[in-house]
């Protein structure tokens, strides 16, 4: 990360057509903990992996339910994320109150965006520094979205977002066909083995440090509790990973390289801990 002239304020716009806060607010979201969605014909599954601050404290809650239909998943700034799930749930319960039906996955996932985008425009506000996953069941099947502080949201067939996300990405594209068509236990599976890779080699999943939640076609959203999950880990396979997954790199996915009229680097000033990060 450079600091310069340009990235003081979300409004100023650098000579390359750059907004530095935005892409700084990106990388908050791969500073938290890594979160797995996907989806076959009748069902959506999240599958989160939890973070504790410290050894005295409970593991942070990363997957959020929002209505009997939907639900999310986490990854960056926690406080950002208890305020877009107050919003959301609003959202919904107005649609219940006014046409007494759910709201639509696609149209909720257009409201975050469109909230998100006046923090990306006005003068003295920030980006929100969390990216969603939101799994859902409507009229037209499940669903996966992901959602970005750019204002970006993305419909998905699977997806991960967070640290060391791209080695479960990997996992996802490589299985991406076999999703379709699989059942739910097999769907959980897949996506516990695609979180399984985003940590280090000397660590495992463990009922302790991961949430999993589905949704689907006459089945509301809901968070399985520790017995559940822990019949999920023992039916996984055990052998060892292809590959340790990489550490993640600044701008993993965004970075482009600084053209010639870049204003030249400046040191950056020592790193501090991330606060209420998860």
């Amino acid at each position: 990360m450079f600091r310069n002239q340009y990235d003081n304020d979300v409004t100023v716009w650098s000579p390359q057509g750059r907004i530095h806060q935005i892409e700084y607010a990106m990388e908050a979201v791969k500073q938290g903990a890594a979160t797995v969605g996907l989806k076959s014909k009748s069902h959506a599954v999240l599958v989160a992996l939890k973070r504790a601050p410290s050894e005295l404290s409970s593991y942070q809650k990363k997957i959020l339910p929002i209505d009997n239909h939907i639900g999310i998943s986490i990854a960056g700034l926690t406080a950002d994320a208890r305020l877009i799930s107050k919003f959301i749930r609003t959202e919904c319960l107005n649609s219940q109150y006014v046409y007494n039906k759910p709201l639509p996955v696609a149209r909720l996932v257009s409201a975050i965006g469109n909230r998100a985008q006046i923090n990306t425009q006005r003068y003295g506000r920030r980006p929100y520094g969390v990216g969603l996953l939101v799994a859902g069941y409507d009229e037209t099947g499940p669903h996966i979205y992901q959602t970005c502080p750019s204002a970006n949201h993305f419909d998905c067939k699977a997806m991960a977002i967070g640290s060391r996300s791209q080695s479960a990405r990997t996992y996802l594209e490589r299985n991406l066909d076999s999703f379709l068509d699989s059942d739910l236990d097999e769907l959980v599976r897949h996506g516990l083995r695609a979180l399984r890779d985003t940590l280090p080699q000397d660590s495992e999943i463990t009922t302790k440090n991961c949430s999993i939640a589905i949704v689907g076609k006459d089945t509301v959203f809901n968070e399985l509790d520790e017995e559940n999950i822990k019949k999920f880990l023992a039916t996984i396979d055990t052998k060892s990973r292809s590959r340790a997954p990489p550490p993640d790199k600044p701008m993993e996915e965004e970075q482009r390289e600084a053209t010639p009229g870049d204003v030249p680097a400046q040191p950056e000033e020592p790193a501090t801990e991330p606060m209420d990060q998860d």
